[in-house]
């Protein structure tokens, strides 16, 4: 079975996708906008199923709203407890089980690995919403999606990451996408929440510039988007080192002051103390435009996986 995204039956990563696939999706998702305010019949017959074993908000309204605009329906659950796995059930039997009640599967798990291995096993396609530490694609997807809207380009930036870099999935996924793309990439993160080494070997194999900082104060001047990601608490296998590392770095109107006019702050959201409140109000905050673009590059997915 393929797909409309040139030949990809799943989005499971976004290191199986290539620039053009990127490009292509992007021109899709220019579309959606008409459409996003219009509506359509496209998907009409068609149900995705949303399979929600971690929390989430924006991605599951994304998803189904990009669904309702396309003229599909959504069927799922939101939580463990939603769900016969909270009676033990196992993830083979509920992908295969879900299958036969839908067109397309969304999948959010707390295990690396679980979305690969839900895209082997299902006969529908399958889009990971999140898998462990591990990554989000459609997340980055979007989020490159808002860069090239909101600068107009994403070659010849310079893109700060900033935040947990362990642990978060966003981050990893955007470094990936990025990849594909000429940027330089400046990470910034304490000492213990580094990037892990195989993202950074697979940025080095695709002669990336990358560079590692423990504060923003050297680059803030010279970068012209700065993605920004809380600190993953639920993630951290020891509650005292994350009370250490809680409020360690912090975005706020004056360190803004040292920024480029132009430059963009984004975060894939929930925040918690990461960026201040007024931040929301420069110029800068994209943070809150990234929903909107995440619907549009998720309708031109589910459009092409489903059309």
């Amino acid at each position: 079975m393929t797909s409309g995204i040139l030949g990809l039956k799943d989005v499971v990563s976004i290191k199986d996708f290539s620039r053009r696939q990127i490009e292509w999706l992007y021109e899709e998702a220019e579309k959606m906008e008409n459409v996003f305010r219009r509506g359509s019949d496209v998907l009409r017959g068609k149900i995705l199923a949303t399979l929600f074993m971690e929390p989430s908000t924006r991605t599951r309204l994304s998803f189904t709203t990009a669904m309702y605009k396309l003229g599909g329906q959504v069927i799922g659950f939101e939580s463990v407890e939603a769900s016969s796995i909270a009676k033990g059930e196992n993830l083979n039997d509920t992908v295969k089980t879900v299958e036969n009640y839908c067109d397309a599967i969304v999948l959010r798990h707390w295990l690396e690995g679980a979305a690969r291995f839900a895209s082997e096993i299902a006969n529908v396609p399958v889009i990971n919403a999140g898998s462990g530490t591990e990554e989000h694609p459609t997340q980055a997807l979007l989020d490159i999606f808002t860069i090239k809207r909101e600068v107009g380009t994403v070659d010849g930036l310079k893109v700060a990451i900033m935040g947990d870099l362990k642990y978060g999935r966003t981050v990893k996924s955007l470094s990936y996408g990025l990849a594909n793309f000429d940027v330089e990439i400046y990470l910034v993160s304490p000492e213990s929440l580094r990037m892990p080494e195989d993202v950074i070997r697979y940025l080095e194999k695709k002669k990336m510039h990358v560079e590692e900082y423990n504060t923003l104060d050297e680059i803030i001047r010279k970068i012209d988007v700065l993605y920004v990601t809380r600190l993953q608490k639920e993630r951290f296998p020891d509650a005292a080192e994350y009370e250490k590392l809680r409020g360690s770095y912090k975005v706020d109107v004056k360190t803004l002051s040292e920024a480029k006019p132009n430059m963009i702050l984004l975060h894939p959201l929930p925040r918690l103390d990461e960026v201040d409140p007024e931040v929301d109000k420069t110029p800068h905050a994209k943070y809150f435009k990234q929903p909107f673009y995440g619907v549009l590059v998720r309708m031109a997915i589910l459009k092409a996986l489903l059309s």
